[in-house]
């Protein structure tokens, strides 16, 4: 986290770019049975299910690209909240399925990929007044444009080590793998979301 905060409105936006290139492509051959299985702690690559980890991921990307528009929109917006548990909870992940209209996560991986593109289309346009335009966060306080952004970027790349890990526990170590967080920092073991921006602030999850 500390790199990316040192890098320029471009970099950074070049940087979010990368996107679903930091998962591990295999991903995409993983049947229902592989991304339904949920870890132990013990197997060090945390405990969600592939399909709630992309799911996740996908949600977090929509709510945080309407933070940075509303941010950039309007005049000190108060940003809601959302629950992730309720999300996981609440059984959404997966239930289309059955549905046969999409391989499993299809739509997820979708969703990250044409989200990212359309927010990070947005932060290369930017000037310096429009990276720090704040909103206000219900626990938080004032929180800009740059903080948010800052901490989606983090965000991706701390759960695509995860979501890597897994899929080599499952199919075995890739071909002249180098580690989705080589040269980025701010990955490691022990789960969990931390910083500001992306997620609540106020909540942890094992993952």
């Amino acid at each position: 986290m500390k790199k990316i905060k040192t890098l320029d409105g471009a970099s950074l936006a070049a940087r979010m770019h990368i996107g679903l290139g930091l998962f591990d492509p295999r991903v995409a051959e993983l049947d229902n049975e592989q991304v339904s299985q949920a870890w132990l702690k013990d197997a060090g690559v945390g405990t969600w299910p592939i399909r709630i980890l992309i799911g996740h991921l996908a949600d977090a990307e929509m709510v945080i690209a309407h933070r940075i528009r509303r941010i950039i929109a309007e005049e000190n917006p108060t940003i809601n909240l959302w629950d992730e548990h309720a999300f996981i909870d609440g059984g959404i992940y997966g239930c289309t399925e059955g549905s046969n209209l999409l391989p499993p996560m299809g739509g997820d991986l979708a969703m990250i990929h044409t989200t990212r593109s359309w927010l990070v289309a947005l932060l290369m346009q930017l000037d310096e007044t429009q990276w720090n335009r704040q909103g206000i966060h219900p626990t938080n306080g004032p929180i800009s444009v740059r903080e948010i952004a800052n901490h989606l970027c983090w965000h991706l790349e701390h759960h695509a080590w995860y979501l890597n890990a897994k899929v080599e526990k499952l199919l075995g170590p890739i071909p002249e793998k180098s580690g989705c967080c080589d040269g980025h920092g701010g990955c490691g073991s022990g789960g969990g979301c931390g910083g500001s921006g992306g997620c609540n602030h106020d909540h942890t999850h094992d993952h």
